[in-house]
């Protein structure tokens, strides 16, 4: 199950285009939007080993502003079942400045910061286990730093990619970039697609982290240096799609991203495939679809 993790941990890392694109003009003050992630992984080892997981989570987009240098944003999850359910994240609504160049800013830190000791309380959760990893029905990070709503946020980004024939695209485990390709074109908009190579050394890098993890939940603690060193002996291959789908005004509405990795240790191979999905649909204003 720790290859999945990995793999679909690779899969969610955000994209970064060779440039940031400025705000579209026809941006509104109150303009909502839904962002859908949704992902399946599956893993093979030998002959007798296999697994497999799915879902999707979704994160609610409102512009609060818009300003002569950048968008202001509002970003929340889905309203809870009932009010004694609650919030379940604390990060959120988190808002954000969104400037037409350089990296965002979060801007109300103090309104999350005071959430936070709400948050720790009700939970009977101590200061001191901030950062530390637990398991419930999955491994869950006791997250404490307001600013790691903004990498939440990033990772849901289809604002950022510059979509034409022959932009560089990176992503952070490819060993290089490389340019986006024109798939098809129409009415309805554009496809851009790239394929990259693997880099193994951020695997090796990912998995040694997780082992970490597990280590921590099982009580059998691991050093980061020892997990790197147990998994330098992996032989790792793979590559990353990327495909992209533009309406026809140029903006990104759909990201695809398929990561395949073949590891080779101990004599046996394991394939995994992680495949994430990202969509951004309009729910209000004059880009609505109803």
């Amino acid at each position: 199950m720790r290859s999945i993790a990995v793999i679909a941990t690779l899969a969610a890392g955000p994209a970064f285009a060779s440039a940031q694109s400025p705000s579209p003009p026809d941006e509104r003050a109150g303009d909502r939007y839904e962002l859908v992630k949704s992902y399946e992984t599956s893993m093979k080892q030998g002959e007798d080993s296999s697994g497999s997981s799915q879902g999707h989570e979704t994160l609610l987009e409102r512009v609060v502003a818009v300003r002569p240098d950048g968008l202001e944003l509002e970003y929340r999850g889905p309203e809870p079942v009932s009010k004694k359910e609650g919030v379940s994240d604390w990060r959120f609504p988190a808002r954000v400045f969104r400037p037409t160049s350089g990296k965002p800013q979060l801007i109300n830190q103090a309104e999350l910061e005071a959430r936070l000791d709400g948050w720790l309380k009700k939970h009977k959760i101590p200061r001191a286990a901030c950062g530390r990893w637990g398991f419930s029905w999955t491994a869950v990070k006791i997250e404490c730093d307001p600013q790691s709503a903004v990498e939440t946020i990033r990772s849901y980004d289809l604002r950022s990619p510059d979509l034409r024939e022959g932009a560089l695209h990176r992503e952070e485990e490819a060993l290089t970039p490389a340019a986006l390709a024109l798939q098809s074109t129409g009415p309805e908009g554009s496809t851009f697609a790239v394929r990259m190579e693997i880099d193994p050394e951020a695997v090796r890098r990912a998995r040694a982290e997780s082992d970490v993890v597990v280590g921590e939940i099982m009580g059998k603690p691991v050093t980061l240096e020892a997990a790197a060193a147990a998994r330098a002996k992996e032989r790792i291959t793979g590559t990353i799609a990327v495909t992209f789908v533009a309406d026809r005004t140029g903006k990104a509405i759909r990201r695809t991203k398929v990561v395949k990795l073949e590891t080779l240790s101990d004599g046996v191979t394991q394939t995994d495939t992680a495949s994430e999905t990202l969509e951004r649909r309009s729910v209000s204003g004059p880009n609505s679809r109803r």
